[in-house]
């Protein structure tokens, strides 16, 4: 499993999905960053409605998400100009900066197919344990959302950049991922 925290709280969840990141001229990016009602390899399951409150806030107080580069605060690579709940989840809309270095590198390897993750930066405000020990979020503060290199769900691909070769790469890095974070749960280094 692909997840982390931050010194600050921050949680992480790298996501690929079945839809994929598009990529408009103009450095244009769409996808969707988070999907409701979909458990993750964490067993994290995004409840709709969770991210709300916290984009309610940020408009109330004239910010946004940030574009990161793999989690990175110090790399921002674009603006994020639309970011919305609608019935599926977290839908985002922006441009990559090309006359950053960092944002033109990421165009490119998105354009190409290097990349394809999306991830999101958040801080659980609201979550509850199901029957099942899946962990609700039924309320988030939202961060950023990234581009990213691994992403947690292996099975959802960018349309028409992945293959079965590439798919089957993922599925033994996303499984080597989950055997190591296990590890780390059970010895308490996590």
């Amino acid at each position: 499993m692909l997840e982390g925290k931050t010194a600050m709280g921050l949680e992480t969840k790298f996501c690929r999905f079945e839809e994929g990141v598009d990529i408009e001229k103009g450095g244009v990016i769409t996808g969707y960053a988070s999907l409701f009602n979909a458990c993750d390899q964490g067993g994290d399951v995004v409840q709709k409605g969770a991210y709300a409150a916290s984009l309610k806030a940020l408009a109330g107080k004239g910010r946004s998400i940030k574009m990161l580069w793999q989690h990175d605060p110090g790399q921002p690579i674009g603006i994020w100009d639309e970011v919305r709940e609608d019935t599926r989840g977290l839908f985002v809309k922006g441009r990559f900066l090309s006359n950053v270095q960092k944002g033109a590198e990421a165009l490119a390897l998105v354009e190409a197919g290097a990349i394809d993750g999306l991830s999101i930066g958040y801080r659980t405000l609201r979550a509850e344990k199901d029957a099942k020990g899946h962990r609700l979020l039924h309320e988030l503060e939202l961060w950023e959302v990234s581009l990213v290199t691994f992403p947690m769900l292996p099975d959802a691909r960018v349309q028409g950049k992945a293959d079965a070769d590439t798919d089957d790469l993922m599925r033994v890095l996303a499984n080597a991922f989950t055997d190591a974070s296990s590890w780390l749960a059970d010895t308490g280094q996590r």
